[in-house]
Order: C-alpha cells, then sequence, then structure tokens
C-alpha cells in the first residue's frame, strides 16, 4: 500500500477521533473509496459491520443492517474521504521513479497497491482494476479479482507454487480466480463440446411389396408413440401414404 504523508496521517488521525473508530478502519474506507474513485466504496472490516458498500448520495449497506448509526458513521466517513481525495494536498508519498529497471509485470497495469514474494513466486496487488498478478519462475499470470477485496497472500507450505489470499468471503486460493492472460497471452476457450444427438431415422415405405397403406400407418403411429419420430415426421408420412390411396 502507498505511504501517507504527515498531512494524510493528520487526516486519518482526526477523522477516526471525530468518528470514534480505530485508523486502520478509517485507512480501509480510504483506500476502498479510492478504488471506487471517489464515489463508491466496497469495504470489509469488523469494526464496520464486516463487509459493506457505500454510494455517494445513495444507499450505504452495513452487515449489521439494523445498525443505523453505524450506516451513519460510515455514510459520514466515506464522504468526507472522498472530499479529502479531491483536494490539493498530497495524501501519499510519492513512489520513486524506478531508473533502468521496469516491473516484472505488464506496464498497462501501473503501480501495485503491495507486493511480496517468496521463494521463487511472487505477486503484485492492483485494486483500482481488480488485477493479481503471479509470476512463478519467470511466467506470469494476471488474474480477475471480480469483487475480492484483498488483505493478504500467502504461500502453502511444503514447497508448493499455489497461493492462497484472505479477502471479504474468506480464504481462497488463486486457482479459483479467473485468468486474464499468461506471460501475455489470452488463455484459449475451451471448445464445448455437443452432445451427441442421433440421427433421425429415415423413414421409407415401399407400398409396392404388398405393404398394407393402413398398417404402415399403423406403424408410424407406434415409432411417434415409442418417440422414434416426431409428430411432424408422423404427420407428414401419414399425409404421403394416404395420397397414394
Amino acid at each position: 500500500m502507498q505511504t501517507l504523508t504527515d498531512y494524510g496521517q493528520n487526516a486519518i488521525n482526526n477523522l477516526a477521533q471525530r468518528y470514534g473508530v480505530s485508523n486502520d478502519a478509517v485507512t480501509t474506507l480510504l483506500y476502498a473509496v479510492m478504488n471506487g474513485n471517489g464515489t463508491m466504496a466496497q469495504f470489509y472490516h469488523p469494526e464496520l459491520g464486516g463487509g459493506g458498500q457505500w454510494m455517494q448520495g445513495g444507499m450505504t449497506m452495513v452487515g449489521d443492517m439494523f445498525n443505523y448509526g453505524l450506516k451513519s458513521t460510515v455514510d459520514g466517513l466515506c464522504q468526507a474521504l472522498s472530499n479529502l481525495l479531491n483536494q490539493p494536498n498530497a495524501l501519499f508519498v510519492p513512489q520513486p521513479q524506478q531508473q533502468g529497471n521496469r516491473n516484472w509485470w505488464p506496464d498497462d497495469l501501473g503501480m501495485a497497491a503491495s507486493t511480496g514474494g517468496q521463494n521463487n513466486v511472487r505477486y503484485a496487488y492492483f485494486p483500482s482494476s481488480c488485477r493479481l498478478a503471479i509470476d512463478i519462475s519467470g511466467q506470469v499470470t494476471i488474474y480477475n479479482t471480480l469483487d475480492h477485496q484483498i488483505g493478504g497472500v500467502s504461500q502453502q507450505q511444503g514447497g508448493s507454487t499455489s497461493l492462497t489470499f484472505s479477502s471479504q468471503y474468506g480464504t481462497l486460493t488463486v486457482d479459483q480466480l479467473p485468468i486474464v492472460s499468461i506471460n501475455g497471452v489470452a488463455p484459449q476457450p475451451q471448445p464445448v463440446q455437443q452432445p451427441f444427438q442421433p440421427a433421425a431415422p429415415q423413414l421409407s415405405f415401399n407400398t409396392n411389396e404388398g405393404g398394407d397403406i393402413f398398417a404402415l400407418i399403423e406403424r408410424l403411429a407406434d415409432l411417434k408413440q415409442k418417440g422414434v419420430i416426431s409428430e411432424d415426421e408422423f404427420a407428414s408420412k401419414k399425409a404421403e401414404l394416404l395420397q397414394r390411396l
């Protein structure tokens, strides 16, 4: 996550004291409002009723749905943070420009909110674009994080390259997320196998071999009853046979 300036930290402290919540709760809402471009937020924090949503000028939802005081607190905090983000004062310390070395993830993802790594695995999280980049031994896979708000990524024990992450929905593995690209190439969709459809039997009756037309119609009716031929096929063949009378 980005580092707050002294001005930004003081603003967080003041809001926490004014609304009677912790600095961590205010910081969580700050990033949620920032990710929602200042007009909406989706967040998860125990002090704020667990998971919740806020929309500027609209509805505020918290996990404790009948706690109207908490709703008012969340609405007031989100509105204050939205106003704070629109002010010219710098809330965050500018990120240093890298010289000579480009990031290992695609440039279009921009600056990561958090990064980490262990052994031959490293990750970068981009909440504003709902993307998670994972590099395993040089293979960079980009995942769509959907509506997950990732709070931490960890590598499973025992030398496994499988990663787990925590969000407002609990703990999940990265293979549960949709893959956007692998080394810059979008995965090819798997062909959908169509169920086998047996060909409808071709009905052909030759009345010149001594067959009785009405007996043939009875056979047709029997085939229709068994589901071998459709109602339309029965009607068509029946009309054809009756024309030969």
